[in-house]
């Protein structure tokens, strides 16, 4: 019988989707020079790296913001500054490596208009520089002797909760000439803005690898759960590296999964089916 050491433990998250706000787009806001705007609510609710779908409000009418895009909705990923500015990209790479270089060059809408801004990312990326992670479940018992029958059928197995702790080396800079460095990876930075996120809450989407061979191997055993960051403490310490401590609970139901890791299909039009086990269903 084999012993297993935590150096194949792993964790992966997904960006929160189908949080969106609706603000007034004004000519004006929109610097073609810098490759940046801005609307209402940008700061708060958007991070460096979100992928988002931005469109007219009524669906129809051209967006008129990027140049040489011409329909009414426009899909890609985010680099947001200090103050609310936005540049967009085509990219994660180059929306978290930011600057005009990669940016998309814009244009001014002939008048103001509303815009609707929708997060929308399926893809699962790994937090990178991690010590190491705990995931606790427990159940908690319910008296429903003063329940009705609805209800105590509801409530009778209890309720079960999930929280964990991640440990990680803090990283802010997605810098290519890193050592280890890969684009298509998160760090701790992201949960640490997540938790101050004003306007759409703190939720990621989380797969905490307790072993993982391989994303095709069948021996691969994780928890997979919606999870609200609760909590983030660093700690700086001369001569020793900084680290991140990080809190968070489980949202809804969650999983212990074996096997093959789901995966995504992408499709001529951008969508995306979801793949699971031997099955193909939409999300």
């Amino acid at each position: 019988m084999p012993v297993y050491t935590g150096q194949t433990g792993y964790i992966e998250l997904k960006r929160t989707s189908d949080n969106f706000f609706r603000a007034p787009l004004v000519p004006s806001a929109v610097n073609t020079d810098r490759k940046r705007f801005s609307v209402e609510n940008m700061l708060g609710s958007l991070i460096t790296g979100d992928k988002v779908n931005i469109k007219s409000a009524d669906g129809t009418t051209a967006l008129g913001l990027i140049s040489g895009h011409s329909g009414a909705e426009w899909s890609g990923y985010v680099a947001i500054d200090d103050i609310g500015g936005c540049r967009l990209y085509a990219s994660f790479p180059h929306a978290v490596a930011g600057g005009l270089t990669n940016a998309l060059t814009l244009t001014k809408p002939s008048s103001t208009k509303d815009i609707i801004v929708e997060t929308n990312d399926a893809s699962f990326r790994p937090l990178g520089r991690i010590r190491e992670f705990n995931f606790t479940t427990s159940r908690e018992t319910i008296n429903i002797d003063l329940l009705g029958d609805e209800f105590q059928q509801m409530y009778k197995s209890g309720r079960i909760q999930g929280q964990g702790e991640i440990s990680a080396d803090f990283e802010h800079r997605y810098v290519a000439t890193d050592p280890g460095f890969t684009y298509n990876q998160e760090f701790s930075v992201y949960l640490a803005r997540l938790l101050m996120r004003l306007n759409m809450g703190s939720m990621f989407r989380g797969r905490f690898f307790v072993y993982r061979e391989s994303g095709t191997s069948n021996n691969n055993c994780w928890y997979e759960a919606d999870a609200i960051i609760t909590n983030c403490g660093i700690n700086v310490s001369p001569s020793e590296i900084i680290e991140t401590n990080i809190s968070f609970v489980t949202s809804g139901q969650f999983e212990l999964r074996v096997g093959t890791v789901p995966g995504y299909l992408l499709k001529e039009d951008t969508d995306f089916i979801y793949c699971k086990s031997q099955a193909i269903r939409f999300p």
